[in-house]
């Protein structure tokens, strides 16, 4: 039979079909593509679960952290120990946080946002209960140290999953609602704790906050939609110090940096000595009241959110030198004696800085391209440690020159901040990678 004759099998064959593996691949590879460009939009209902989630979050952390301050006279009676070594039971948390910062963000870079900020929410909630009934100071310290390291692992990674997730147009609004619980969260937990330990043990009262704390978690954990845009990077030494050489070398981060270690270092103080001033001459306001004060705290949680969301619409460069001016000036009035004048000061300078810490937070993660979660813990360890070195020289200036003092040192903090703005406002614009993107 000649080859003309035979049946011309392969020319009308079907294609072979490409094996399943591959299919699943493809498939996955176009389902990246078409996720690559759904960001989180305000207004939808991941949105909603998003500032959600993260406003439970961050009032969970800020509550278990400063809920055990009004304690410390209480723990003194309790355990027969000075008010030096009370005071360990919420140093020892803001100390374990500030280094677990350092070691939280690269995890979450490796292993995931979500996950770790899970995680961390449960252990925190978890670690405050059995602190609640440890029989032993040293027991209780422990276990305060370990709700500070837990709280790392979301303090850590939340702003760098709104600025991931986020579409970029709302990243001011949603990290204003972040820090919004924050700031609701540092208040509640002092005022809640303050109050319940007049009615009830201090351990009823931590073991409360606890509670609250872990239902706070589950609405965390069930609310937050998964991360679309987390790409893992390997959990290696070499990449860690790669990550920290990339941020230090560019332009904008390490002066946002500065500004965490400034600002916070600023806010801490006055609100450390604020307390002094008034309980002596000439107001000889009674305690109570001197701790009702802190209300001012509900108007950072309105300026974060909304000196967020002006951002985004006018531009992080024209917003942020603005609001920290507005910290200037209400320190300026804080050195008057009129009571009234004294009080607006604060609450002007409440606002001006969660304004100024919500812009410089959602600037972070704007600014760092790669390893995001490294340099928002960056950025939080340098704002703990201004905490806890500008907190402490404040009081050298309050022996030694009285509030006057303060108010220098403060002044100063501020326009060492306010240069570092209008440097930073300076700078070219980075590169844009999504349409409409925020300035």
């Amino acid at each position: 039979m000649s080859k003309s004759a035979l049946p011309a099998r392969h020319e009308h064959a079907k294609p072979e079909e490409e094996p399943a593996p591959i299919q699943a691949a493809r498939k996955a590879a176009n389902q990246a593509l078409e996720d690559a460009d759904l960001y989180i939009e305000k207004g939808t209902r991941q949105f909603i679960h998003t500032a959600l989630a993260l406003f439970c979050g961050g009032f969970a952390t800020f509550a278990l952290l400063y809920c055990v301050q009004p304690m410390m006279p209480i723990f003194s009676e309790a355990f027969g120990i000075t008010a030096a070594k009370s005071s360990l039971v919420l140093s020892v948390s803001t100390g374990l946080m500030a280094i677990g910062l350092l070691i939280t963000g690269p995890i979450s870079d490796a292993v995931g946002r979500k996950p770790v900020m899970v995680v961390s929410l449960f252990a925190a909630a978890i670690f405050t209960l059995l602190s609640a009934i440890m029989p032993t100071w040293e027991g209780v310290l422990v276990t305060r140290a370990l709700v500070g390291l837990s709280l790392s692992g979301l303090a850590a990674v939340a702003m760098t999953y709104l600025s991931e997730e986020i579409h970029p147009q709302h990243i001011g609004l949603s990290m204003g609602l972040y820090i919004s619980g924050n700031a609701l969260g540092g208040m509640s937990g002092r005022v809640i704790s303050g109050v319940l330990v007049d009615f009830v043990s201090w351990r009823v009262a931590l073991a409360s906050l606890g509670g609250l704390a872990l239902v706070a978690a589950i609405i965390f954990w069930r609310r937050l939609p998964e991360s679309r845009h987390f790409h893992p990077t390997p959990l290696r030494p070499r990449t860690l110090v790669n990550g920290f050489t990339q941020h230090f070398r560019d332009a904008g981060l390490p002066w946002l940096f500065l500004e965490g270690f400034l600002l916070m270092g600023a806010f801490v103080t006055l609100f450390n000595y604020i307390g002094y001033r008034l309980l002596g001459e000439p107001y000889h306001l009674s305690q109570a009241v001197v701790g009702v004060l802190s209300v001012v705290y509900l108007s950072g949680i309105y300026s974060s959110a909304q000196v967020g969301s002006l951002a985004d619409k006018l531009g992080r460069r024209r917003v942020f030198w603005a609001v920290i001016l507005l910290m200037l000036g209400g320190v300026v009035l804080t050195l008057f004696t009129p009571l009234p004048l004294v009080l607006v000061g604060m609450l002007l300078f409440t606002f001006g800085f969660f304004g100024a810490h919500s812009v410089a937070s959602s600037w972070i993660g704007r600014r760092a391209r790669q390893a995001k979660g490294q340099a928002s813990s960056l950025y939080l360890f340098c704002y703990y440690v201004g905490s806890s070195i500008a907190g402490t020289l404040g009081g050298v200036f309050w022996h030694e020159a009285g509030w006057n003092g303060v108010g220098l040192f403060i002044a100063t903090l501020l326009v060492g901040a306010l240069a570092v703005a209008l440097h930073l406002a300076r700078l070219p614009a980075l590169p844009l990678n999504v349409k409409a993107a925020a300035r």
